[in-house]
C-alpha cells in the first residue's frame, strides 16, 4: 500500500485513513473494507504499530490506528463513531439497519467483536502475554499493554471471555441459518459481518497467498489456546470465507 506520511496527508482534501503499516490490523482492515464496500475512496496514511507516532498525536490527539479524517472535520478514531460517520457519508449502501430491533442487534454484535472487552480486545490481551512475561517487555509491547489494560488478572479472564463471545456469535449464525439467512442480522449483509470477517484473522488468518502478513505476526495470531481454537466453529469460518468471496477484496494490501 502506498502510504502518505502524516505531514503529507494532513492538508489533503477528502478522506484520509490512518492505518498500521505492514500488518493486517483488524480494526484498520475493517475500516478499509467498509469504505471499499460503500465506494468511499481514501488516502492511506502511515502509523507505526506500538510506536510513539508523535506527528499523528499532534494531528489527531492520539497515537493509534485506524483514524479517519474527512476534509476539515475532526479526526475519528473510535470504531462506532467511524461506522456511523460512514453511514452518514454514504447512505446509499447502508450497513446499519434502520429497523430498531435489527439495529440493536447489529450494533450490539459489532461491539461484541470490536468494542472494549470484546473479541479483539481480549485476543490482544492473549497475544501480549508471552512478551509481558519477560523481565523487561519491549517498549512497543509495553505501550500496547498499557492501552489495553493488560494485567495477569485480565489475561487470565480473557480466554473464557473469548470462548463466550465465539459461542454467542456461532449461536446467532445458527439461528439465522434456521431462518434461511446467511448473515448475522436480518436478510442482508451488515456491519457486524464485516467486523467478524476481519477480526477472525486474529485466530485463523487467511493463507499467505492472499494475506502476505509477516511470519512473526502469523505465528502470534495462530497461537490461540486449545479452548479458544475449538470455539472457532466451522460455521464461523464459512461465514468468514463467504464475506471474502463476496464483499472484501483479496489479496489483502497493507
Amino acid at each position: 500500500m502506498d502510504y502518505k506520511s502524516v505531514n503529507e496527508a494532513r492538508d489533503l482534501p477528502g478522506m484520509r485513513l490512518v492505518l498500521t503499516a505492514g500488518v493486517p490490523g483488524p480494526w484498520g482492515e475493517t475500516a478499509k473494507s467498509l469504505m471499499d464496500y460503500k465506494g468511499i475512496p481514501f488516502v492511506p496514511v502511515r502509523q507505526d504499530g506500538g510506536g510513539e507516532n508523535a506527528e499523528l498525536v499532534e494531528w489527531t490527539g492520539q497515537s493509534s490506528a485506524p483514524v479517519a479524517v474527512y476534509d476539515d472535520q475532526p479526526p475519528i478514531s473510535h470504531w462506532l463513531d467511524l461506522l456511523m460517520f460512514l453511514e452518514r457519508l454514504s447512505p446509499g449502501k447502508p450497513l446499519v439497519p434502520a429497523d430498531p430491533e435489527l439495529r440493536v442487534d447489529c450494533l450490539g454484535l459489532s461491539s461484541l467483536v470490536a468494542g472494549v472487552d470484546g473479541f479483539g480486545w481480549n485476543r490482544r490481551l492473549h497475544m501480549l502475554a508471552p512478551m509481558m512475561g519477560m523481565d523487561t517487555p519491549p517498549e512497543p509491547v509495553a505501550r500496547l499493554a498499557w492501552k489495553y489494560g493488560w494485567s495477569e488478572g485480565a489475561h487470565a479472564a480473557s480466554g473464557e471471555r473469548l470462548v463466550s463471545i465465539l459461542g454467542e456469535l456461532d449461536r446467532r449464525l445458527a439461528e439465522q441459518e434456521g431462518r434461511g439467512h446467511e448473515f448475522f442480522v436480518g436478510d442482508a449483509v451488515t456491519a457486524v459481518d464485516f467486523y467478524w470477517a476481519n477480526f477472525s484473522g486474529m485466530i485463523s488468518p487467511l493463507g499467505p497467498e492472499v494475506n502476505p502478513m509477516p511470519d512473526f505476526l502469523r505465528v502470534t495470531y495462530e497461537s490461540a489456546d486449545e479452548a479458544v481454537s475449538a470455539a472457532l466453529t466451522p460455521r464461523l469460518l464459512v461465514h468468514r470465507d463467504r464475506m471474502y468471496e463476496r464483499f472484501i477484496t483479496l489479496p489483502l494490501d497493507f
